[in-house]
């Protein structure tokens, strides 16, 4: 049965000889200062009655909250993550009696001026049954660095694509595509995770007055890449 429609021919995926195509990578590694900091704090009570493991959990909350806001504009957004009061069961004897209750509750602050965040992470060590872990550098998603790598790396294809066809004493003539990687075949291309400068968990310190700690930020790793293909006018080989 002869087709009624003509059916669309596939692009050519190499071009032809009166129009040679060059396919190339661009690559950007950018090495910056990180924009904000999180520390993670974790609130913790004990007690062998329900209501005062309760009463202490709540008290020791409400002040690491209070002592994070009296940085002001220093701290960007604190946020409560999960809280938990669990009970503690004899290992001996018969029946379900509880030997203690346990309550915890998590808090993230995420500070953009580091100058501060010595002290602060020094001062919740201070307190009572409070842990503190971090910080973890990082940028924001919209950080003009990962728009500058993005660029960058744009540049790095076209001049690799020039240096090509140079090469063969010719010129390029136009652009086909430029695309992320893996943009075709929708596998979204994983960029390198921030790392941690430091973990530290501290428990209830002994000493009146704690010098403040001394951070240093770590930089930030910013990578791109991308896919690109041209056109060039026909060398003569």
């Amino acid at each position: 049965m002869a087709p009624t429609a003509e059916e669309p021919q596939p692009a050519l995926p190499y071009g032809t000889p009166d129009s040679p195509r060059i396919a190339v990578r661009g690559e950007a590694h950018l090495e910056v200062d990180p924009e904000i900091a999180r520390i993670g704090i974790t609130v913790s009570a004990r007690g062998t009655d329900r209501r005062d493991a309760l009463a202490d959990l709540t008290r020791r909350n409400t002040t690491a909250l209070d002592l994070v806001k009296t940085y002001g504009d220093a701290v960007e957004r604190v946020e409560t993550g999960a809280f938990s009061i669990s009970p503690e069961l004899t290992k001996h004897g018969r029946g379900e009696r509880v030997r203690a209750y346990h309550g915890r509750v998590h808090i993230t602050a995420e500070l953009t001026d580091f100058t501060a965040l010595g002290e602060l992470t020094t001062r919740l060590a201070d307190l009572d049954l409070t842990r503190v872990d971090g910080p973890w550098w990082a940028l924001r998603p919209t950080s003009p660095s990962h728009r500058q790598a993005r660029q960058q790396a744009v540049r790095e294809a076209v001049q690799r694509a020039r240096e090509y066809a140079e090469a063969l004493g010719t010129t390029l003539s136009a652009l086909v595509e430029l695309a992320d990687i893996g943009a075709e075949n929708a596998q979204q291309y994983s960029q390198a995770p921030g790392r941690a400068m430091r973990s530290m968990a501290y428990a209830e310190a002994a000493a009146d007055e704690t010098a403040a700690l001394d951070l240093e930020p770590q930089r930030q790793h910013v990578y791109a890449q991308v896919n690109a293909r041209f056109t060039m006018a026909p060398p003569r080989l």
